[in-house]
């Protein structure tokens, strides 16, 4: 990491309020999230010496090795899971994270239901909307997710914060982050997690709560090993 991490998190800083005075929104209802998936927990610290205190990571067992003795240290942190979830690794995830962004099937929902209860925490949860009905892409479909958000609330007592959404590369974001914003409105949604280090200021204007920018903020990211890759 150069030393430029606390100009560029100053940067999108500086962005972020740029686009909610545009949208007419104070700059209090937008919440960056640092995306610090793959990066080192000595590059973190840059970021969290430079005053960032709300991170995202992709994969429970990545935050696991080295969220812990960084929040020892910084112990104000808020630490959201941003990538998909497997079943087996609620227990994890409940005890680790804050807030979970990719809610996205029954099992995941019953899972995270039963270790909430067991563990008495409330990690603030999100459904994840794939609004580009991209197979290879995690999310509930658009025209589900009515159904999903009932079954996640009558059937397992979730309270639902809000959706989250990721829309497809070689599109226009902006009807993504609209139709997320609609099946939020619909659902008596308040949050959105929606917009990343291209297409944030986009995101503002259509409702975003949390944007989650990660190369805007560490660089160029360092390749995955072989065996994670894909």
């Amino acid at each position: 990491m150069d030393d430029g991490v606390g100009e560029r998190l100053q940067s999108v800083r500086a962005a972020l309020g740029t686009a909610c005075l545009k949208a007419g929104r104070e700059a209090g209802d937008v919440r960056l999230i640092a995306v610090s998936k793959t990066f080192p927990a000595e590059v973190i610290a840059e970021v969290l010496e430079a005053g960032e205190r709300c991170f995202g990571e992709n994969r429970v067992q990545e935050a696991a090795a080295k969220w812990p003795a960084l929040r020892e240290r910084y112990p104000d942190v808020e630490l959201h899971l941003i990538g998909p979830l497997q079943s087996n690794k609620a227990r994890e995830a409940v005890a680790l994270f804050d807030a979970i962004h990719t809610v996205d099937r029954p099992r995941i929902a019953e899972a995270l239901a039963a270790e909430m209860e067991r563990q008495g925490r409330a990690p603030k949860l999100f459904v994840q909307v794939n609004t580009g009905a991209e197979p290879q892409k995690a999310g509930v479909l658009p025209e589900e997710a009515d159904a999903f958000l009932a079954l996640c609330r009558e059937e397992h007592g979730l309270t639902i914060a809000g959706l989250m959404c990721i829309p497809p590369a070689d599109e226009n974001p902006s009807p993504h982050f609209a139709l997320l914003e609609k099946i939020a409105r619909r659902n008596a949604l308040p949050e959105l997690s929606m917009g990343m280090s291209g297409d944030f200021e986009a995101a503002v204007m259509f409702g975003a709560t949390y944007v989650r920018v990660g190369s805007a903020i560490f660089g160029t990211r360092p390749p995955l090993p072989t065996a994670e890759a894909g």
